[in-house]
């Protein structure tokens, strides 16, 4: 089973996060991929910009989607980094991300990876078929 670990701060985390050495988030953050990668659990991760001129939203529902630079609500609507993982069981998921080196005021927001079982009677759709080989070609499989 893979799970999406989605991480997501409040006011209070990113006050708290301010006052520690950058070095050492590095550090903490590195040996829990670590621990993670010798698990043989983790499939991808990674940090998301701060940035904000770098980032944008896409809006859908009028009659072409709209490109804008935010605003993009408050702190804790928004998401700063991500882990997928491929695990055995929910339980075993709550584990891994019960040993996130995350401070007060941080959650992690775990959701389960859609698999083939979710698509259920779908099974001759053509993407659905095309998905399994593009999975393959990018060494997914």
């Amino acid at each position: 089973m893979k799970f999406m670990l989605i991480m997501r701060a409040t006011d209070e985390a990113k006050k708290a996060y301010e006052q520690i050495d950058f070095a050492e988030v590095i550090n903490q953050m590195g040996a829990y991929n670590e621990a993670m990668i010798k698990a043989g659990v983790l499939l991808a991760g990674d940090g998301l910009a701060d940035d904000m001129s770098q980032n944008f939203v896409v809006e859908f529902g009028g009659e072409a989607p709209i490109v804008t630079d935010g605003p993009y609500g408050e702190t804790h609507e928004l998401f700063s980094g991500f882990w997928i993982i491929e695990v055995s069981s929910k339980e075993e998921a709550a584990e891994w991300a019960s040993r996130a080196p995350l401070g007060v005021g941080s959650k992690l927001e775990v959701r389960r990876v859609t698999d083939m079982s979710d698509f259920e009677g779908f099974e001759d759709n053509e993407y659905l078929k095309k998905e399994e080989g593009w999975r393959e070609e990018l060494g997914q499989a």
